[in-house]
């Protein structure tokens, strides 16, 4: 039987759009898993509902969530909540200083779903500081897309045999 896998994200540099797509090529190795890859703007309750597992990328701006991302679940928090719950999830941020505060509060609405994360999130950590830097397009080394890549093997691989 296919599962769904729903990639959310959201992106301004291109580094998490980077990120989320070599997630997406990952998962795609599974056979039987479906990789459904959505803009934050686009991303629907539904879709949420009728997905098995899900990918959530976002950039860290200003020490938080990218907006489009936090849009995406004050959407969509209470149309999927208890619909949705015990489903697994992965994390993807792109960040230019640490990451952390936009793991937390994806961490805290994901929680209030009552997901299981797979794994630690995956921060990539850009180090761009001046507004040039922060503003600029994003060209993510292979290694850091490597990771990516084998996280998002990993939880559709967990959705195919049904270890998630």
């Amino acid at each position: 039987m296919s599962k769904t896998l729903l990639a959310v994200y959201h992106s301004m540099t291109g580094g998490t759009r980077q990120m989320v797509e070599a997630a997406c090529q990952g998962a795609r190795e599974a056979a039987n898993v479906q990789v459904r890859l959505l803009h934050a703007a686009a991303a629907q309750a539904q879709d949420l509902v009728q997905a098995d597992g899900y990918l959530f990328a976002t950039p860290e701006n200003l020490a938080a969530m990218s907006g489009q991302l936090k849009d995406f679940f004050d959407r969509c928090y209470y149309p999927a909540l208890d619909r949705i719950m015990g489903r697994p999830y992965a994390l993807l941020v792109c960040a230019g200083s640490d990451g952390s505060n936009a793991v937390r509060q994806v961490q805290r609405i994901a929680t209030g779903w009552r997901l299981s994360a797979i794994a630690d999130p995956l921060i990539v950590c850009t180090h761009a500081q001046t507004p040039e830097a922060i503003l600029a397009p994003k060209q993510l080394r292979a290694p850091e897309l490597a990771r990516c890549r084998e996280l998002g093997a990993a939880l559709a691989c967990g959705l195919e045999l049904g270890i998630f």
